[in-house]
């Protein structure tokens, strides 16, 4: 039997390639989610306020994902996302909204918003459409 390999959380990012990192797709999953999942478009000020943070440090995050080719955004504009971006973007609040429910039924409560923002970021997709199939089990079991 082969030992396992294990690594740092930096080592096992490092190899993965190129991914976003949680903090773009905590800007990613935010933009997605003020603009409606891609109908209208945002501003740099209401997104630094959702996520309370500088709005000179939105607009650096900004640039970094128009540069993934993730948004199109003008300087002072108003940042839109591209179909791969909306693509991405609509999984992050999938995921974000499974592993909240997910996490509110496991532990009975109505708000694990902040155990879920922790998180999410290290839950692979076949991790995701696992938990998906669970939750599906139970409210079939639950219907019986």
């Amino acid at each position: 039997m082969d030992t396992p390999q294990f690594y740092t959380l930096k080592g096992y990012a490092r190899g993965k390639g190129d991914v976003l990192t949680a903090a773009m797709e905590d800007y990613l999953e935010m933009i997605c989610r003020l603009s409606g999942k891609g109908k209208d478009p945002v501003r740099i000020r209401a997104l630094s306020r959702q996520l309370h943070v500088k709005p000179s440090s939105a607009s650096k995050m900004v640039s970094n994902l128009r540069e993934k080719g993730l948004i199109e955004a003008e300087k002072y504009g108003e940042i839109r996302l591209t179909p791969a971006g909306e693509a991405l973007g609509e999984y992050l609040l999938y995921r974000h909204a499974l592993l909240h429910r997910f996490f509110c039924y496991l532990n009975q409560t109505e708000d694990e918003l902040e155990q879920v923002e922790k998180i999410e970021h290290f839950v692979e997709e076949k991790t995701v459409r696992s938990i998906q199939a669970f939750l599906d089990g139970l409210e079939g079991v639950q219907k019986e």
